[in-house]
C-alpha cells in the first residue's frame, strides 16, 4: 500500500488490524466504492457531518445505501433539531474534502461520532481513510473505540441507492 497518512499512521500506532485500499482520487460515493471495491454497499460506510444549534459537530456514520434520518439522530443526542451543512460548510467544519471525510481523520477533535446500529452486524466495515483515494477496511469495535463512538438507530436506506 502506497499511500500513508495521519489515518493509517495513527492506526499502525494503535496496533489496529485494517487493510487499506486505493482508490481513484476523486469524489467517490459509498455505493460507487463498494463497487469498485467488489463489496457489498451495507459494508462501505459513509460520513455525514451533521451540525446542531450549540456544540461541535456530529459524525453520523452510515451505510452507504442509507440516508441519515435527522429526527431519529436528534432524539439519539437530545436535541430538538439537527441539520445538514452544505458540502462547502462539512469541508470547513472539518478541515476535509468530501468524499474524504472520516471519523479516523478527526479522533480527538472534539466531534462526537454516532454509527447506525447497522455496523453491529458486521464484523468489519469500510470507512473513507481522511483522504478521496484511501479506503480502510477494520473491526467495526476498533472504529468504535478509536472515535469514542456510540451505536444508534440513525438512518434508513435510502430510495435513490436500491
Amino acid at each position: 500500500m502506497s499511500i500513508i497518512n495521519n489515518v493509517t499512521r495513527l492506526l499502525d500506532s494503535k496496533k489496529i488490524y485494517y487493510k487499506a485500499f486505493e482508490l481513484p482520487a476523486e469524489k467517490l460515493g459509498a455505493v460507487e466504492t463498494a463497487r469498485l471495491l467488489r463489496v457489498d454497499p451495507e459494508l462501505v460506510y459513509k460520513t455525514i457531518v451533521v451540525t446542531r444549534p450549540k456544540g461541535r459537530p456530529i459524525l453520523a456514520v452510515i451505510p452507504g445505501p442509507h440516508r441519515v434520518d435527522l429526527k431519529l439522530l436528534a432524539a439519539t443526542l437530545n436535541e430538538k433539531k439537527v441539520s445538514l451543512p452544505t458540502e462547502r460548510e462539512a469541508e470547513e467544519l472539518t478541515g476535509l474534502q468530501a468524499g474524504g471525510i472520516s471519523p479516523l481523520a478527526l479522533v480527538n477533535k472534539g466531534f462526537q461520532v454516532v454509527i447506525s446500529a447497522d455496523a453491529k452486524g458486521h464484523p468489519e466495515v469500510h470507512v473513507s481513510g481522511g483522504q478521496r483515494g484511501l479506503n480502510i477496511r477494520l473491526p467495526v469495535e476498533s472504529l468504535a473505540d478509536l472515535t469514542r463512538a456510540r451505536f444508534a438507530i440513525i438512518s434508513i436506506r435510502d430510495s435513490e441507492n436500491s
